[in-house]
């Protein structure tokens, strides 16, 4: 899924602004001024166009996630966990080593 403002397209096919969309476990819609992308995998992101941004994990993910989203535990010692396994000190240091080319 690609998003640039309210330009919305799944596998580079255009998602028409304001129509809901649903193939294969994904689904797209709009609500309000934001676009929504949900996953049967049961994680949900929405966007509001511009900055803000919203990650929902169902809950029988809870301790299944790593990234920059967390590992959902609860558990802040484990907030910045490394994609090795080990912890950053540093917010900079935990964004950075999650960067792809």
């Amino acid at each position: 899924v690609l998003a640039q403002g309210r330009n919305v397209s799944v596998n580079g096919a255009a998602v028409p602004e304001g129509r809901p969309y649903l193939h294969k476990g994904l689904g797209v819609t709009w609500p309000g001024d934001w676009v929504a992308v949900a996953s049967s995998l049961g994680v949900r992101v929405a966007w509001d166009g511009r900055l803000a941004v919203t990650v929902t994990v169902e809950p029988e993910l809870r301790g299944g996630t790593w990234g920059l989203c967390g590992t959902y535990t609860d558990d802040p010692a484990d907030d910045f966990m490394l994609p090795d396994g080990d912890v950053a000190a540093v917010a900079a240091a935990f964004g950075s080593a999650w960067k792809v080319p």
